[in-house]
């Protein structure tokens, strides 16, 4: 229902822009045009022109707007878009040129897709066919743009990384291997943005990281008094489903687990005070903690909801619940944002559309001040803003 959700997703996305009214904003976009890139297409274009002509974003005088569109390619499409909105009091905004190697003044409203390959303001990157093998054509990658605001330079990188491809496999091991895959794709990612083509500047990264919760200790936390029924296909022996029934009680049916099915007979467990209780089995980023830092999560798992627009905060029974959707930074960035003088929050990290179909991932944002100069003792405040 690509017309109700756009709308419903916009009016979300505008509260948020309308509530923290940021000076600068990126939002990093995923799967572009979804899975039937022909007949979808269209849709995207209705989404950019509104985005980029609607009220709402009126006082944002300049854009720029990099869109993977060219699904034709199979070589280098990812799917990614990445739009970057800068409002009419910010003065000299600048972009790094790759290429040249140097910074551009950003003046008026651009929008790139097709081939962007051939755009000196961004590097893209779509990950090898051989880090996933089991998928014949993976849109996973990375888009890493720079920018230059009061003195402040960063890179601001989106992300696409591999999903779990069979909930029965993601349950065999701990961690499982879709974990090592994704360790080995963030890895590259940070390697590739801190090598010494360029000046090493503080970096975001944020987009669908497709992090899983370890799948072992959730089952086995979750059916810990259940006894374990297999069952096999008859023509290879293969494990297809397995059931957990309690002890007692009936041996009443609490998760039944198979390739793309993951139901759990209370979802409550999921959203009750945000999931934090299943918060410990959060393990894939403990990987990266020298090298990323996250703020506090204080909201449910961001996948996979129901995308059925009348069931705001239902999960589907395809995966278990996860914080897929995250914004992380290095070190050094954490370092850029302002702290609050007094008892104001001024960083915020939550979700957007709590109560409303937004598809299967609800998107977050981060939204905090950066000082000028990145913390002089004489700094002007400026706000920023970054959504997944």
């Amino acid at each position: 229902q690509p017309e109700n959700l756009q709308k419903n997703w916009l009016r979300e996305f505008y509260q948020v822009v309308h509530t923290h009214k940021p000076h600068f904003m990126a939002l990093h976009c995923q799967e572009f045009g979804g899975k039937n890139y022909e007949a979808s297409m269209s849709h995207v274009d209705k989404f950019v022109k509104e985005l980029l002509s609607s009220d709402a974003m009126k006082d944002y005088n300049r854009a720029r707007v990099y869109l993977d569109e060219n699904y034709k390619s199979q070589e280098h499409f990812t799917a990614l878009g990445s739009f970057y909105f800068l409002h009419e009091s910010l003065k000299n905004i600048y972009q790094f040129d790759f290429k040249a190697k140097k910074y551009k003044k950003v003046t008026g409203k651009e929008i790139y897709s097709d081939t962007l390959e051939s755009t000196p303001m961004l590097e893209k990157e779509k990950f090898p066919q051989d880090y996933f093998p089991e998928c014949k054509w993976s849109r996973k990658g990375f888009i890493r743009t720079r920018w230059c605001i009061t003195d402040c330079a960063f890179d601001l990188v989106n992300i696409h990384l591999f999903h779990d491809a069979s909930n029965l496999i993601a349950w065999e091991t701990s961690p499982s291997v879709y974990s090592g895959i994704r360790h080995k794709a963030l890895g590259y990612v940070l390697d590739r943005i801190i090598d010494q083509r360029f000046e090493k500047v503080s970096y975001f990264v944020f987009g669908d990281f497709n992090f899983r919760l370890d799948a072992k200790a959730v089952v086995e936390t979750l059916c810990a008094k259940a006894t374990m029924q297999t069952i096999r296909a008859a023509d290879t022996n293969e494990v297809v489903k397995l059931i957990f029934r309690e002890s007692d009680n009936d041996r009443k049916v609490m998760l039944q687990l198979e390739k793309k099915l993951f139901d759990y007979f209370n979802q409550d467990v999921f959203r009750d005070n945000n999931g934090t209780a299943l918060l410990e089995f959060d393990r894939e980023l403990s990987v990266f903690k020298d090298r990323l830092y996250e703020l506090d999560i204080s909201f449910p798992p961001s996948y996979p909801y129901s995308e059925d627009s009348s069931q705001g905060k239902q999960y589907m029974n395809t995966r278990c619940p996860a914080w897929c959707d995250r914004i992380l930074m290095s070190h050094s960035a954490k370092e850029l944002i302002l702290k609050s003088e007094n008892d104001e929050k001024i960083v915020i990290y939550d979700h957007i559309g709590p109560n409303v179909c937004m598809g299967d991932h609800k998107p977050v944002f981060l939204s905090f001040r950066i000082a000028a100069g990145a913390g002089k003792p004489i700094a002007n405040v400026h706000k920023c803003c970054v959504v997944q």
